[in-house]
């Protein structure tokens, strides 16, 4: 069975493009591989911006060859691009790797691009995966980003690579092969990694697209989704089940008592301190939180937390990850609140009497939900976490 490794690196706006590129095209080179690269610049969906393309063209004749324009949105305006990626009428076509730097050395100020993305691959990554014709980012190697938002340039550096384990993957007790040196020095060089989502592939070679090609068993899936919809169904005798702590308003009446302004002050300790004891570790710092803790048949546990920033409101839900599937249930912080997208946070106090509900009814899915989840999926191998960090 064939895994995909997508790798997030710690990419920063204060590096240039141009050096970002320059030192993973080195990378490259030091690992002795040479890399076919692929990009992709485009104008503002909107008129009435610089066209980058437009000024790019008229720096480097030669680009107008890799010129095209494409609408982005369904009756939408054509949007100036230049790309040698899918679609284009420069598909596959290589350009001088110092052409790119130069590029890229003008971004944002001369060439101000709504977004860039530069490629790097070489089949020492892995096979592309289904589907890659229409998301190019499926194809193993290297992606560099940047594009433009509101607060300023954001900057993306993450890195695909497949590596394949053993058939029978849930008898399976060893760890993912290694990467081959070449790819995991290349790896190196792109600095930092931020966290490695792991994505199954069990049905890779008959599927035509990604998405099936990593779901499970069709009779485990069943049997997933069968159980979840009972306990979506259940929502509220399980909420009893729980014995909340505390007796919650509904959400438009912890609304109104709410006043303008009122903060809730820091959330993590709270969190650490009630889920702890639970076996969950705790990351995040200000509008998301993810707790998370691995069962003894290796399935994975993931709390998903949002507590906004300026709505200072909580969306929380409670996830089981296993080979090829999710069992995804909302948590409702009161049993006054089911069914409600967002719960307000309000003061501290609050908070704490919302966090203390939520351990309670987590605890309940920890000691019912997931034995009927692991009974009808099995074990997942001892490799697989969905995402890990360092």
């Amino acid at each position: 069975m064939k895994v995909a490794l997508f790798t997030t690196f710690r990419a920063s706006r204060k590096e240039q493009l141009a050096v970002m590129l320059d030192r993973i095209r080195s990378g490259f080179a030091e690992a002795e591989l040479e890399p076919s690269v692929t990009f992709t610049a485009s104008d503002a969906p909107t008129p009435g911006f610089t066209s980058a393309v437009t000024r790019a063209c008229k720096r480097f004749p030669l680009l107008q060859e890799f010129h095209s324009a494409a609408s982005m949105l369904p009756g939408g305006d054509p949007v100036p691009m230049i790309s040698n990626g899918p679609g284009s009428p420069a598909e596959g076509r290589e350009i001088d790797f110092e052409t790119l730097l130069a590029i890229a050395q003008g971004v944002p100020r001369s060439f101000p691009f709504h977004g860039i993305a530069v490629h790097f691959r070489n089949p020492a990554f892995g096979a592309p995966l289904p589907g890659a014709v229409l998301a190019p980012t499926q194809s193993p190697g290297i992606i560099v980003g940047d594009s433009w938002w509101v607060n300023g340039r954001n900057r993306s550096l993450m890195a695909l690579s497949v590596v394949e384990t053993d058939d029978d993957a849930r008898s399976s007790r060893r760890k993912l092969p290694a990467l081959p040196p070449p790819v995991a020095s290349i790896l190196a060089a792109c600095g930092k990694a931020a966290k490695t989502i792991q994505v199954p592939l069990p049905g890779f070679d008959g599927a035509p697209d990604t998405l099936r090609a990593a779901q499970a068993d069709p009779e485990v899936a069943a049997r997933v989704a069968a159980i979840v919809g009972d306990y979506r169904s259940r929502l509220t005798e399980v909420v009893a089940a729980a014995s909340l702590p505390h007796d919650l308003p509904p959400s438009l009446e912890a609304l109104r008592e709410t006043p303008l302004g009122t903060a809730s002050g820091p959330k993590r300790p709270a969190l650490a301190a009630a889920f702890k004891p639970l076996g969950y570790d705790c990351r995040g710092e200000s509008g998301t939180f993810t707790l998370r803790r691995r069962t003894d048949a290796k399935l994975t546990v993931e709390l998903s937390l949002d507590v906004g920033t300026w709505s200072n409101s909580l969306t929380a839900s409670y996830h089981v990850h296993g080979l090829g599937f999710t069992a995804r249930l909302p948590l409702p912080p009161s049993a006054r609140a089911i069914g409600s997208m967002q719960y307000p946070i309000g003061g501290p106090d609050r908070w704490a009497r919302i966090v203390a509900n939520l351990a309670a009814l987590v605890g309940e899915l920890d000691r019912s939900f997931v034995p009927a989840i692991q009974a009808a999926s099995g074990p997942a191998p001892d490799w697989y976490q969905p995402e890990t960090r360092p």
